[in-house]
C-alpha cells in the first residue's frame, strides 16, 4: 500500500456553521411534520418540569396536589418564556426551562427556621413558595441590568473560541449526574430506551417514507411510546410489587400520582399562592443562582446557534437574550413555579439528532406547553412517563452539547501548548470542583461554605457546584492574561470578530433580526 503524503490528506476546514441539516432556524418543513416535531420537544421538556417540583414541593410541605399545580405552572410559564425568548430574545430555537442552579438556594430557604417550624405541611408549602417568589422577583433584576444594559455583550466581548471549548463542553458534560446514574436505578427500564434509541435514530436513520426520514426524524417518540407500554406492562404485572420504595418509584408508572391530582381544566396565574414575601438574605442568596443560569444559558445558546446552523450570536443578540432570561425569571416568581430560568439542554441536543433547528419547531412547541398545561388531567397523563426514561434520552442529548463545546477547537491552534494548558485545566476544574462541593454536601449534609452569613454560604455552594461557571471563570481569566499579547489567531479571534456586532456580518440580520420590523425602534450596536 502506497504511503499517503501529507499534502494528499483531507482537510477538514473551520465552517462558522454546521452543515448538514435538513433545517436550519429560519426555514420551516411543513405544517404536520413542524407539527409533529414541535409534540416532540414537548415531551422532551417534561422531564425536567416534573423532575424538580418532585424533589423539592415535599420539602416544602406540598401533596400530591400541590406537586401537580407547580409541575404545570412551570410548563405554562415555559412556555410563555420560549415564545418571548424566539421571538423577542437572540431568536434562537432554545426551549427556556426550569434550571437546577436554583436548587441550592431554594434549599436554604425551605430550611430557613421561620418557615421550617410551620407545622401544618399545606401553611408551610405557601409561605415557602412566597417566599422563593419574592427572591426570585428581586434577583432577576440582575439578568435583566446585565441584559438591557449591553453590560454581558461587554462582558462577552473577552470569550473567545477557545475559551468557550469548556464552557460549552461542561453545559453538557456537567449533567452526567442526571443520565445513567439515573438509568442504573432501573436499568430493565433504561438501557432498552437507550439502546432503541440510539438504533433508531443513528443505525436506521436513512429509512425514508415519503421521502422523509422518519427514524431520525421522530425516533424519540417511537421510543418513548414503545419504552413507556413496555414500563406499564411491567406494573401491571405485578414485577415490582415487592420491590424496594426506590426501585418501585423509578421503575412504575403510576407512582408519579399526578393524573389522579391534577384538575380538568386549570389556567395558572400570577401570585396564585398568594403576595411573595421578601427577605434580603434569601434575595442575595438567589442571586449567586441567577449568575449561574445566566453563565450555562450563555454556553447553551452558543450550542444552540451552532445546531440550528446559524452564526455564532452577536454580543448585542446575546446581551438581549439574557435581558429576555430575566424577564423570563420574573414570570417564574410572579407565577410561583418554585424555579428559575435557564435554556432546557436537552432540547438544544435534539436539534442536532433530529437534524432540524427550525424556529418554528421550538415556538410550536411552545404552544404545546401552554395547551397541556392548561388542561390538566391530559397534560399529567405525558407528565408521567418514568424519569428513567427521559434520563435515558439525556445521556445522548447531553453529549450532542458536548461534542458541540469540543468542535470549537477548530477555530484555535491546539498545536499551541498554551491552548493545550487553558483548555485541559478547565475542563478538569470545571468536574473537580463542584464533584468535590457535591460529595461534601453528602455527606455532611451542608456545602463547604457554611458560615453564619447564610447568603454568603449559598454564593459560594451555588456558583462553584455548576461545571461552566467554573470553567467560565478558570478559562476566561487564563485567556485573557496568559502569553495573551501575540495569542490572538492561535485564540480563535479572527474568526469571530466579525460576529462581535450586529452588522459584522450580512448573516447576523438574516438570523436575529426581531420580527414586526422592530429593530426600527430598537437599532442594534
Amino acid at each position: 500500500m502506497a504511503e499517503v503524503k501529507p499534502e494528499e490528506m483531507v482537510h477538514h476546514p473551520p465552517m462558522d456553521q454546521l452543515q448538514g441539516f435538513e433545517y436550519c432556524i429560519d426555514s420551516n418543513p411543513s405544517w404536520g411534520e413542524a407539527m409533529a416535531l414541535g409534540f416532540q420537544h414537548y415531551i422532551l421538556s417534561l422531564g425536567t418540569a416534573v423532575m424538580i417540583p418532585t424533589m423539592l414541593v415535599p420539602l416544602m410541605g406540598g401533596n400530591d396536589n400541590d406537586k401537580a399545580r407547580v409541575v404545570q405552572t412551570l410548563l405554562f410559564v415555559t412556555g410563555i418564556k420560549t415564545l418571548l425568548q424566539t421571538l423577542f430574545g437572540t431568536r434562537l430555537p432554545t426551549i427556556m426551562g426550569g434550571s437546577y442552579a436554583f436548587v441550592i438556594p431554594i434549599l436554604s430557604i425551605i430550611r430557613d427556621p421561620s418557615l421550617a417550624q410551620i407545622a401544618d405541611g399545606h401553611t408551610r408549602f405557601l409561605q415557602t413558595m412566597r417566599a422563593i417568589q419574592g427572591s426570585l422577583i428581586v434577583s432577576s433584576s440582575i439578568q435583566i441590568i446585565l441584559g438591557y444594559s449591553q453590560l454581558w455583550a461587554i462582558c462577552s466581548r473577552f470569550f473567545s473560541p477557545l475559551g468557550m471549548v469548556p464552557v460549552v463542553a461542561l453545559v453538557g458534560l456537567g449533567l452526567f449526574e442526571r443520565g445513567f446514574p439515573v438509568v442504573g436505578r432501573c436499568v430493565e427500564i433504561g438501557l432498552p430506551m437507550l439502546i432503541l434509541f440510539v438504533a433508531l435514530s443513528q443505525y436506521l436513520k436513512h429509512v425514508h417514507v415519503r421521502h422523509v426520514p422518519v427514524l431520525e426524524r421522530f425516533s424519540l417518540l417511537m421510543c418513548i411510546a414503545l419504552v413507556w407500554v413496555y414500563a406499564h406492562i411491567l406494573t401491571a404485572s405485578g414485577a415490582y410489587k415487592h420491590t424496594a420504595l426506590l426501585t418501585q418509584i423509578n421503575c412504575r408508572t403510576d407512582r408519579a400520582n399526578l393524573i389522579s391530582s391534577a384538575l380538568w381544566i386549570s389556567i395558572p396565574f400570577p401570585l396564585q399562592w398568594g403576595a411573595p414575601t421578601f427577605s434580603a438574605d434569601h434575595a442575595f442568596g438567589m442571586m449567586a443562582a441567577v449568575l449561574v443560569s445566566l453563565i450555562e444559558t450563555t454556553g447553551a445558546f452558543k450550542a444552540a446557534a451552532r445546531l440550528a446552523s446559524a452564526t455564532p450570536p452577536p454580543a448585542y443578540v446575546l446581551s438581549r437574550g439574557i435581558g429576555w432570561q430575566g424577564i423570563g425569571t420574573l414570570l417564574d416568581g410572579l407565577f410561583g413555579t418554585g424555579t428559575g430560568s435557564t435554556v432546557s439542554v436537552e432540547n438544544v441536543g435534539l436539534l442536532g439528532s433530529t437534524r432540524v433547528g427550525s424556529r418554528r419547531v421550538i415556538q410550536i412547541s411552545a404552544g404545546f406547553m401552554i395547551f397541556f398545561s392548561i388542561l390538566g388531567k391530559f397534560g399529567a397523563l405525558f407528565a408521567s412517563i418514568p424519569f428513567t426514561i427521559f434520563a435515558a434520552i439525556y445521556c445522548i442529548m447531553f453529549g450532542i452539547v458536548a461534542a458541540v463545546g469540543l468542535s470549537f477547537m477548530q477555530f484555535t491552534n491546539m498545536n499551541s501548548m498554551r491552548n493545550l494548558f487553558i483548555i485541559g485545566v478547565s475542563l478538569f476544574l470545571g468536574l473537580s470542583i463542584p464533584e468535590y462541593f457535591s460529595r461534601y454536601s453528602t455527606s455532611s449534609q451542608q456545602g463547604p461554605a457554611h458560615t453564619k452569613a447564610g447568603w454568603f454560604n449559598d454564593y459560594i455552594n451555588t456558583i462553584f457546584s455548576s461545571p461552566p461557571t467554573v470553567a467560565l471563570f478558570v478559562a476566561v481569566i487564563l485567556d485573557n492574561t496568559l502569553d495573551v499579547r501575540d495569542a490572538s489567531r492561535d485564540r480563535g479571534m479572527p474568526w469571530w470578530a466579525r460576529f462581535r456586532t450586529f452588522r459584522g456580518d450580512s448573516r447576523n440580520e438574516e438570523f436575529y433580526t426581531l420580527p414586526f420590523n422592530l429593530n426600527r425602534f430598537f437599532p442594534p450596536s
